[in-house]
């Protein structure tokens, strides 16, 4: 097959799919139909590109859709795989255009498992944690014969969904269950996005993509250039892929706490031999052996961190940001996106990213951007606010709400006796106190691998303060952020975020290079998008899971670099930053774990 890519059509020339009604009561199966192509326009077009009369085409399919805003007249632009009639001409016209990249042979993107199990598995793999990364860490595995056993701290998706909602709705959070713990992870309460800037050169993003479209994922998430699915299918989605993962012989468990790890050295060697694990139900502990375990932990899993740092796997702290998110109506961001085209059904809600890089040397993105969604409680802990954003399949809601968040270096982590007792139980505290003048005694510029701990319980907690102590968020105008003035009342903007926003000030919420870094960001961004700075849009605190404030260090493969038989991965352990790549980090350890297991 022929690859052709950049075949641009003209907006007006798509078919046009009715979107789903304002106020429809529920989102559905039936929210959108199926995309619908200029399938005549993209075989004309393709003739033309490659010098053919129309009838050499054989078959044509649409690989991906994108759209070019960059022009008042917006344009769709496709990447097809097509066959020619005649197949002998299919590789002298590669040949013939060989040095253009937008003509190039269709690679071959399918999946091939990289071990089989032995019939006589000596004793199954474990994966720890079911998010993004741990399902397709199970999922592979299992497909290949491995029957790996999934330790789940939090509640199945739907139960899960309840309890996050009393949150939301009751101000009651579970702390072992809501937006971070549970079946799906975090990204279950997300925007759904599914596209990533790693490098994927075995096309592993498009083995995740294809598993959940068998899953019950909308086919259109193959095709479109920035797909994302969206909460309520995301809910189906994972159930069935935890099903098929149980029909080949897996197994599933659910509010199983691991709480330590059996570590044995053997000639200088240290090796993982087993796990204790609490049952959350019961309050009854198990030990578990095992000698290859899957860490897809997630990045909020700060008491399983410290337990890992307790047994001496190796760990550094790394960069993540902090910030606030912030709401705009939707229609403000699509008239300055798709000008007079906003509105159009085929292109939907408009999205975002921006940068500025600040005088005082800080970094100011957005992040996550969820067009048409809410603003969500995302904490794990109590007495803490957190705060993420969540669009459905339909991005229908009234609002367009992003995380404008500042980078923060391991630098700037507070790591003094106060910090870290402020952060942990005292006696923990102690520890890592002590750790952390050992390595600046060796090295002054070291930071404790759990400093960033510190910053995210320490802006978190008083983020609650500001809040009223209710998880209620705090917020503030961004007109009123940047007059330095506290905000008494909404103006044309509601927040989405419940429990409910508590209007006052940000300037003590984040540190102050982070708020003269935002303070200096909003009006560019309100340059590069008219209307980013209008005065009544609402910054909403705190945004601290952007992602995880450590690492854990990895060989060729894949085991923690000091304990052999600990696969870290995923978001928690600093290797993805998505659904997308902790599921294509996931497939790669389930490989290189399959590889350890069946060579002798």
């Amino acid at each position: 097959m022929i690859r052709l890519s950049e075949l641009k059509i003209p907006l007006s020339a798509l078919p046009v799919v009715a979107p789903r009604a304002a106020d429809a009561p529920a989102e559905n199966d039936h929210d959108r139909a199926p995309l619908a192509h200029p399938m005549v326009a993209l075989r004309q077009l393709a003739a033309q590109t490659l010098g053919l009369p129309e009838s050499s085409l054989g078959d044509l399919q649409v690989f991906k859709r994108s759209f070019d805003a960059r022009q008042a007249e917006i344009r769709a632009v496709y990447i097809v795989d097509l066959t020619l009639s005649d197949p002998a001409l299919e590789q002298h016209l590669l040949q013939q255009h060989a040095a253009n990249p937008h003509i190039q042979p269709t690679p071959d993107m399918a999946y091939r498992p990289v071990a089989q199990a032995p019939a006589n598995l000596p004793r199954r793999p474990v994966v720890v944690g079911f998010g993004p990364c741990g399902i397709f860490a199970a999922l592979v595995l299992a497909q290949m014969g491995f029957k790996p056993i999934v330790l789940e701290r939090g509640r199945p998706v739907r139960e899960r969904t309840k309890d996050t909602w009393g949150l939301w709705r009751k101000h009651v959070l579970k702390p072992e269950s809501n937006v971070q713990y549970g079946e799906g992870g975090a990204g279950t309460f997300s925007d759904g996005k599914l596209w990533s800037q790693i490098k994927d050169p075995r096309h592993l993003g498009r083995k995740v993509m294809a598993e959940f479209v068998k899953a019950g994922a909308p086919p259109e998430i193959l095709v479109e250039a920035h797909p994302h699915i969206g909460t309520f299918k995301l809910v189906k989605v994972v159930e069935a892929l935890r099903a098929q993962i149980i029909a080949l012989g897996g197994e599933v468990r659910f509010e199983q706490r691991v709480i330590d790890v059996d570590v044995e050295t053997v000639n200088g060697q240290r090796q993982v031999r087993g796990l204790t694990v609490l049952n959350q139900a019961t309050g009854q502990t198990e030990a578990l052996r095992a000698d290859h375990v899957v860490l897809a932990l997630g990045h909020s899993a700060r008491d399983t961190f410290a337990m890992l740092h307790q047994r001496g796997v190796a760990m550094e702290a790394k960069p993540f940001s902090v910030g606030f998110r912030i709401e705009h109506p939707q229609s403000v961001i699509d008239r300055a996106l798709w000008g007079r085209h906003a509105g159009s059904p085929v292109l939907g809600a408009a999205a975002y990213k921006l940068v500025h890089h600040a005088r005082n040397g800080r970094t100011v993105y957005s992040f996550c951007m969820c067009p048409g969604g809410t603003v969500v409680a995302a904490t794990s802990e109590p007495g803490r606010v957190v705060t993420n954003g969540m669009s459905q399949y339909s991005r229908n809601e009234r609002n367009a709400n992003a995380g404008v968040v500042v980078g923060i270096e391991p630098s700037d982590f507070p790591q003094e006796a106060a910090d870290f007792h402020q952060a942990f139980d005292p006696l923990d505290a102690d520890l890592y106190t002590q750790e952390a003048i050992n390595l600046r005694a060796k090295n002054a510029q070291a930071v404790h691998p759990l400093a960033g701990i510190n910053l995210q319980r320490r802006l978190e907690s008083n983020a609650y303060l500001l809040g009223g102590s209710s998880y209620d968020a705090p917020g503030q105008l961004v007109g009123d952020f940047l007059a330095d003035q506290p905000s008494s009342s909404l103006g044309s903007v509601l927040p989405s975020y419940r429990p409910g926003v508590k209007l006052g000030s940000l300037h003590t919420a984040l540190p102050h290079y982070a708020i003269a870094a935002l303070r200096e960001a909003l009006p560019v961004f309100g340059k590069k998008i008219k209307g980013f700075d209008m005065p009544d849009a609402v910054l909403t605190g705190v945004e601290t899971r952007t992602s995880s404030p450590l690492r854990m260090p990895r060989g060729d493969n894949f085991q923690s670099t000091n304990t052999a038989g600990l696969y870290p991965g995923g978001e928690g352990a600093g290797y993805a930053g998505g659904i997308l790549s902790a599921g294509v980090d996931g497939i790669k350890l389930a490989e290189a774990l399959a590889r350890a297991m069946v060579t002798p």
